[in-house]
């Protein structure tokens, strides 16, 4: 059954909690939600199945977490210390955080700006290089697409960097009007990605010191291969491993059972 955090600003936040025991919350990146999303869906219920309170929301702008543009960072990470709250019943606990892709950016600004977070699973963050200027370039150019207010040119200029053949897919499928009503939430996706390289990354990270497992496909981008590695170079106590997965997706009940190895261990 769907329940409802309210955020600092009075949004309310969509979220779906399964299981009991140690709280994870999933954070997804860009064009997911609950219910446009099976393979976090389903891993969801998988790791709870391993001894965990699981929540996976809808983040703002998104599914059942309606909310006007602009959307930012700051609004994101308001929603997380709600979502914290509800899933700690206000005890101000510890909660381990998963963020795929630009959600792991933001999982972990998160645990940079002093939140409750126990571990951190990072999987296939998209980090560009230590100080580059590409991401605030994209964050930029982002801005404008959504400001047009034309869905389509928004996640086309989103996707522009991937692989061809997974805009032309998306471009294909019936999926493809959702994703471009989501335009105005991608902008935190962006501004994250844009954070990870405002400063040199052992100062900006120092502060991150929970255990962390950085994830990567079997089979994988050169990309995200290169972001792993500086992950593991540049945060206090990370570790990488590599799941059965391709073209950016995973198989949910062993990225379940992955997680749950890690966050027991």
């Amino acid at each position: 059954m769907t329940e409802f955090a309210t955020s600092a600003d009075g949004t309310r936040i969509a979220y779906d909690r399964q299981g009991s025991g140690p709280p994870v919350i999933l954070i997804d990146g860009a064009m997911q939600f609950r219910a446009f999303d099976p393979a976090t869906t389903q891993m969801a219920k998988e790791l709870a199945g391993h001894g965990f309170s699981v929540v996976h929301y809808d983040r703002r702008g998104r599914g059942e977490s309606p909310a006007e543009s602009p959307i930012t960072l700051e609004q994101t990470l308001d929603d997380l210390r709600a979502l914290i709250s509800e899933a700690t019943e206000g005890a101000d606990d510890a909660v381990a955080l998963f963020g795929g892709s630009s959600g792991a950016a933001i999982a972990l600004a998160a645990a940079a700006s002093g939140m409750p977070v126990s571990k951190l699973v990072l999987w296939e963050t998209p980090l560009g290089d230590e100080l580059g200027t590409d991401a605030a370039e994209f964050l930029a150019g982002l801005r404008e697409r959504i400001a047009s207010r034309d869905g389509d040119a928004t996640i086309e200029y989103y996707m522009k960097d991937m692989p061809p053949e997974w805009l032309a897919g998306a471009k294909a499928s019936p999926g493809w009007p959702i994703m471009t009503s989501m335009g105005p939430s991608l902008e935190p996706d962006a501004e994250a990605l844009a954070w990870t390289q405002s400063a040199a990354r052992p100062a900006l990270w120092a502060g991150v010191a929970q255990p962390t497992l950085v994830l990567v496909g079997e089979q994988t981008l050169d990309l995200m291969l290169t972001s792993a590695d500086s992950l593991v170079a540049n945060l206090p106590n990370a570790v990488r491993s590599a799941v059965p997965a391709s073209d950016h997706a995973w198989e949910p009940r062993s990225m379940a059972l992955t997680i749950a190895g890690f966050l027991v261990g």
